[in-house]
């Protein structure tokens, strides 16, 4: 996702999509006749100034169909995500699910009182969110709420303590933007994840023009307020509407005008300290259940256990709620291409290799990206064939050649988790962000494949079956290309091409 681009991007797609010259043709019948499509595609002087990274390979014969720049190093944007997700498969496997644990210096009396305080563990699991409970932030809460329903508690004496300490490092990921974490794809990184670390702010117009807009957050919650610097104007005015929020802050400024008679708008706005909004949201659903709390509300982060530290050992564990297993996190990640996700991902891989002898100073990001090295040696990447410091691909500082990338392709087509890599990916004209492109076309339902955008770069990786029978790994890059219109048609054009390809390599 292109930070700052929102706006261009909802532009742009309002343009009418029109076919690219190599779908009109007839398919390419011979090997010969698709090499010289896909060298005269990536050879049109308006791409003078980009640079083109491709690769094109049989998994059935091994044998390489295309390639330029293939050994050159891009920014592959969320391409990254491709990487990550191979790696936790493989680290962690496809039942495996991320845990939040319920701890209690002991249980509770007779009485259902619990006399100190309730801790709530986490260790990055994405799914504890609205979205995936239909619409309803306590149902997502209430897996956790009935697990301390199990063990009897009826009042807590003490504190309700949001603990996100399992992951080390700042909140947000090497190399990006300050002006990412303005929107949904730079929110926060927190052991302790609620809603995606968003909120939902709504913006309607007032009763009459001159007066100020009405505003809300969903679901509701005074942990973010708004500051409303909106104006309602007259119905010929064209809507403008902007949220900022100062980066270490949970107020957010909404400003411009909203016409009359609008339908209104919505948007996703990013918060400060995701444990805290756990905190509340967890209290409210306790007490939805006939659960008080008597003290406040507390959050814990890595700094504090540096000072004040926990021994787990030393707790009872009341109970505990997991995540969805690994098969369906990787498709939570590739088919919406979630941030967010993929960070906690890598930084939960990295806590579970931490050992005694791993440095104090090392955060959760920096060892599961040195795993993440480990393991790319073993699917057989060269070294110095990608550069990874974060996760996601939102740091512009993360590099990748087209080979490293189909090389891990075809490691992860012959893996045991090959069929939930393959079914975690976006699948062209179907869904998530391939399901508006390439309809239409022999790409449509075929085509399994990763985007990535970043300002300047764009990218699409993965698999492909030729009319001819024969399935392809893919990398295709374009960086640098300072077109309006985003360049996904062009990368499209060539999985278009690929996928009405009528020949095949092993005759």
């Amino acid at each position: 996702m292109v930070p700052g681009a929102g706006i261009l991007c909802l532009l742009l797609a309002c343009l009418p999509v029109l076919p690219a010259p190599a779908q009109e043709q007839k398919p390419a019948a011979t090997l010969a006749e698709l090499q010289q499509r896909l060298k005269e595609h990536v050879s049109q002087p308006k791409y003078d100034a980009a640079l083109w990274g491709v690769k094109v390979v049989s998994l059935d014969s091994g044998k390489t169909l295309f390639e330029q720049n293939p050994n050159k190093l891009f920014s592959p944007a969320s391409n990254c995500k491709l990487y990550t997700v191979a790696m936790a498969l493989d680290r962690l496997g496809a039942d495996y699910r991320i845990k939040t644990s319920l701890y209690a210096k002991a249980r509770p009396n007779k009485s259902g009182k619990l006399a100190g305080d309730l801790i709530v563990y986490g260790r990055g699991d994405p799914t504890i969110n609205a979205r995936l409970h239909g619409g309803d932030i306590y149902q997502a809460l209430e897996p956790l709420v009935a697990a301390l329903r199990s063990a009897g508690v009826k009042r807590i004496a003490g504190d309700l303590v949001a603990d996100e300490s399992y992951f080390r490092g700042p909140p947000f990921g090497s190399g990006w933007m300050w002006d990412d974490l303005e929107y949904y794809y730079g929110a926060e990184i927190s052991a302790l994840t609620i809603n995606d670390n968003v909120l939902l702010a709504c913006v309607k117009p007032g009763p009459r023009a001159g007066l100020p807009c009405a505003l809300a957050i969903e679901p509701a919650t005074p942990w973010l307020v708004l500051s409303n610097r909106t104006v309602t104007a007259e119905k010929e005015a064209k809507r403008s509407i902007r949220f900022y929020r100062p980066l270490d802050g949970n107020i957010v400024y909404a400003s411009g005008q909203m016409p009359l008679g609008d339908a209104g708008y919505t948007n996703e706005v990013t918060l400060h300290n995701p444990a805290g909004l756990f905190a509340f949201f967890f209290k409210q659903a306790l007490a939805r259940r006939g659960i008080t709390v008597d003290g406040r509300l507390r959050t814990v982060n890595w700094l504090d256990r540096q000072a004040c530290p926990m021994d787990t050992s030393s707790l009872v564990e009341l109970g505990a709620a997991e995540s969805l297993p690994m098969r369906d996190l990787a498709r939570e990640v590739q088919k919406p291409s979630q941030n967010l996700y993929t960070d906690l991902l890598l930084a939960h891989v990295g806590e579970k290799r931490r050992t005694a002898e791993s440095r104090a100073d090392e955060t959760s990001e920096d060892l599961g990206v040195r795993e993440l090295n480990k393991f790319l040696t073993e699917a057989g990447i060269q070294k110095g064939a990608t550069f990874f410091e974060e996760g996601s691909g939102l740091s512009r500082d993360n590099l990748a050649a087209p080979n490293a990338t189909v090389a891990l392709l075809q490691f992860m087509s012959r893996h045991k988790c090959a069929s939930d890599y393959l079914a975690a990916l976006p699948i062209a004209g179907v869904d998530g962000t391939l399901r508006n492109r390439m309809k239409g076309t022999p790409a449509a339902g075929n085509v399994h494949a990763k985007t990535g955008t970043l300002h300047w770069a764009t990218s699409l990786s993965g698999y492909v079956t030729t009319a001819g029978g024969e399935r392809l790994a893919f990398s295709i890059m374009l960086n640098r290309y300072y077109e309006l219109r985003p360049a996904r048609g062009d990368l499209d054009t060539i999985a278009v091409l690929l996928a009405g390809f009528t020949g095949r390599t092993t005759e």
